[in-house]
């Protein structure tokens, strides 16, 4: 008889990559999964996806599932596996964008290039084919190096229809249009393949990955074409739920979610990845659970540090860069780069919504798409939205104070902002790529670039975090706890996921910093006088980078097999991202030499003992904060999600290093492991007791703001965690502090000790930094 199916509870987050990690792989980790109290498994994107492809959000083919995965059988026989033991499966789509690197690996992207306007996909795609697209009406492929490069096309007979050929590249050529000179046969394609700088892009890009195609979602054919694989997933009962990837690039988002909604039924879990500004709601009117989890995320690394090392810390950062860091820094910062990344990165998404605009006004003068009024009046808006997009329920005032501020900024920009509203209020095309290029130039601004640029405390720079804020009071966080128990219970919360720029316990590493900016200033100025970075922001940036990753047991990092790698990649990264001294297209090779030879001297060096020596001493501070920060997530409000290998201590920088394969299955049982399972277990059952109240429990005391305590139900579990753990051991401990226990025997499922009435905080926090209570009627006990 078949198990029935548990309610989602918690889910566990697996990269699946064909050949490595597949739907056979994760059915040989269900038993581990089963008994870590995991109660459904959440799969990164399954459909076809690009050869090679690590990730798999770059599907080729949305009708099929992945062969490299095992196929529609594997991920059948998956299901079934999980579903005898009543555990149930979570899919990640992708309804932004298709993968276009290699062309004829996309049969719907291939036809369209060799058809054009007659293929029966070519409505499928964004594609720009107006007249004054700058491509003579052809759809612009950004691949040459230069103009010059069209005299090396070639023509290759190899296969059953010859193509057009550029190095590697290969693309269709259209039927009666081949000829010997390949010149001549590219004039006659509905393509043009132009050089990758010239600002020329006849398609929708996901943010500015020319690789990624975007799709027109609003068109019913291309909703039902490619959602019908995964209408099939719910017919046939494989799958409980999706988390729907980037639904902000979407032309109608709104739209989008009630046709899935509809498609999947009343009742499957949906989680949007909608990244929230601080203080920004979800659109309570979208038909969805909940979002996956960014906002909890910064929540509970706010509510971790310690707000009395913000004055430190920033006088630090201005010590060794210009970059205080503070909120004022940032808000004219990131509109700085905002205007820069609509002008350069995104020209060709902005002039496409000037045109828009144009159409709309009929001819005027501050309307001409060639205006570089309107270019600079729609680089203005979107530098000063503070969110994503401004057109969910619940924003509609705000785009109107956006101009009005830009209006009082830029008096000069009037005549082309009053444009832009006229065409935007219309609503219609300006309306909806607005939208979406405001989404693209806030991502590609502050994510991809600002959170490079800065260093005051980087474990705040985070995807849908706030920097600036540094931190928040326990009050405040219980507040907005309470407020995500009621609105949405069954959102996702996370602390890692394959987006984070940090781990979690690198991030709460990091974080432990504002509990002793002294110190580290005088560390900071020890190793930047003996091993100097080449670069300031540089060195800011990656001593705490250092610190995150190093380990705490005494290993040389030198010794740690790959990690030496893993920074010289990290390094890379984060240069080119922050675009300061180097960039992904204009690589300065000496200054990023300089930066490699400076991260292997630390790494052999005098310094790197320091380091370590720091990590160790720091250990038992920067243990309770991710043991603590683990279980409020865990038991707090919402679904939690476990990112694959996070249920052990880990050290994961930002993307490819955070998907690196895992194994699967804890050793041993570390503190980690044991807060993980037994929170898990708890939650799986009792489930209602997670899906009812969230109290707030405060500790009494001289010391009881390093208490962060809530109870869950009816006062049927409480959640204990230590904050600050090193500003409370230079107050000597915890001395007389206790925590007020509702009525009742309570027993702590992590020790197996039993506690009632005001308990000492002493007593409760003698074995971990952590507790988690449960009131005594049930049989919960600690596992071994």
């Amino acid at each position: 008889m078949t198990p029935t199916r548990r309610p989602i509870t918690s889910t566990y987050r697996l990269q699946l990559v064909p050949g490595s990690f597949t739907f056979d792989d994760a059915r040989a980790a269900l038993e581990y999964l089963d008994d870590l109290g995991v109660s459904h498994l959440y799969l990164s994107p399954i459909l076809t996806a690009t050869s090679g492809s690590t990730h798999g959000y770059d599907v080729v083919d949305p009708t099929t599932v992945s062969e490299g995965l095992g196929g529609r059988d594997g991920l059948v026989a998956l299901s079934a596996a999980a579903r005898e033991r009543g555990m149930g499966l979570i899919v990640d789509i992708v309804p932004n964008h298709m993968g276009v690197a290699k062309p004829r690996e996309n049969r719907w992207w291939w036809d369209v290039l060799r058809h054009g306007e007659q293929s029966p996909f070519a409505s499928y795609f964004d594609i720009d084919r107006a007249a004054d697209n700058g491509a003579d009406g052809r759809l612009a492929l950004p691949i040459l190096g230069s103009a010059d490069d069209l005299a090396a096309l070639d023509i290759d007979r190899s296969g059953d229809q010859p193509e057009l050929a550029f190095h590697e590249h290969r693309f269709p050529i259209a039927p009666g249009t081949d000829g010997a000179d390949a010149a001549e046969v590219h004039a006659r394609q509905s393509y043009r393949l132009v050089p990758w700088d010239s600002g020329l892009i006849g398609y929708r890009r996901f943010f500015a990955v020319n690789e990624l195609a975007a799709l027109r979602q609003e068109d019913p054919d291309v909703f039902e074409a490619t959602h019908a694989q995964i209408a099939s997933w719910f017919a046939d009962d494989l799958v409980d739920g999706l988390r729907i990837d980037h639904p902000d690039g979407l032309t109608d988002p709104a739209g989008y979610l009630r046709r899935l909604r509809a498609l999947v039924g009343p009742d499957r879990w949906l989680v949007v990845e909608k990244i929230l500004a601080s203080g920004e709601a979800l659109d309570a009117t979208l038909p969805v659970d909940g979002t996956t989890g960014y906002e909890v995320l910064a929540r509970i690394d706010d509510v971790f540090v310690d707000r009395s090392g913000e004055a430190g810390l920033t006088d630090l950062s201005l010590a060794y860069t210009d970059a205080a860091g503070d909120a004022a820094w940032l808000e004219e910062t990131e509109r700085r780069l905002k205007r820069t990344t609509a002008a350069e990165l995104l020209a060709p998404e902005v002039r496409r919504l000037a045109r828009a605009v144009a159409r709309h006004s009929g001819g005027a003068a501050s309307g001409h798409p060639d205006a570089p009024e309107l270019s600079e009046a729609i680089g203005e808006v979107v530098a000063r939205l503070p969110v994503y997009r401004s057109d969910y329920r619940g924003l509609e005032p705000l785009l109107g104070d956006v101009l009005d501020s830009a209006r009082r900024a830029r008096p000069d920009l009037g005549p082309a902002l009053d444009t832009l509203a006229a065409a935007v209020t219309a609503g219609g095309e300006a309306a909806a790529r607005l939208q979406q290029v405001s989404g693209a130039v806030m991502a590609k601004s502050v994510e991809d670039c600002l959170f490079y640029r800065t260093a005051r405390l980087t474990s705040l720079q985070e995807v849908g975090g706030d920097p600036g804020r540094f931190g928040v009071s326990p009050a405040r966080f219980h507040l907005d706890s309470v407020a995500h128990a009621r609105s949405r219970p069954a959102s996702m919360t996370t602390l890692s996921t394959h987006d984070t720029k940090r781990g979690e316990d690198v991030r709460g590493r990091i974080g432990v910093l504002s509990q002793t900016p002294e110190l580290w200033a005088r560390c900071v100025a020890e190793w930047s006088e003996h091993t100097p970075a080449p670069d300031p922001t540089v060195g800011a940036f990656g001593w705490q980078t250092f610190l995150g990753v190093w380990p705490d047991d005494g290993t040389p990092a030198a010794d740690v097999p790959d990690l030496r790698e893993r920074l010289h990649a990290y390094a890379e990264k984060a240069m080119r991202e922050a675009s300061a001294q180097t960039t992904w297209t204009e690589p300065d090779e000496r200054f990023e030499a300089a930066v490699h030879e400076w991260v292997d001297t630390v790494l052999d060096g005098p310094v790197g003992v320091s380091i370590g020596r720091l990590a160790q001493q720091l250990a038992p501070h920067t243990r309770s904060d991710c043991l603590g920060r683990k279980l409020v997530q865990l038991c707090g409000p919402g679904v939690p999600d476990v990112y694959q290998g996070t249920e052990l201590p880990e050290d994961s920088l930002v993307d490819p290093d955070n998907r690196r394969p895992v194994v699967v299955g804890g050793v041993g049982v570390p503190p980690k492991l044991h807060v993980v399972r037994n929170a898990l277990r708890l939650r799986r059952e009792r489930p209602e007791v997670f899906a009812g109240a969230y109290t707030a429990l405060d500790a009494r005391g001289e010391c009881r703001e390093h208490v962060l305590g809530f109870v869950r139900g009816d006062d049927a579990v409480a959640v204990l965690a230590t904050r600050t753990s090193l500003r409370l051991a230079e107050r000597g401990g915890w001395d007389d502090t206790t925590v007020p226990l509702p009525d009742g025997s309570w027993l702590d499922v992590l020790t197996g000790t039993q506690h009632s009435a005001e308990a000492l905080a002493a007593d409760v926090f003698a074995t971990y930094p952590v507790a988690l209570l449960v009131r005594q009627s049930g049989t919960a006990t600690a596992d071994g």
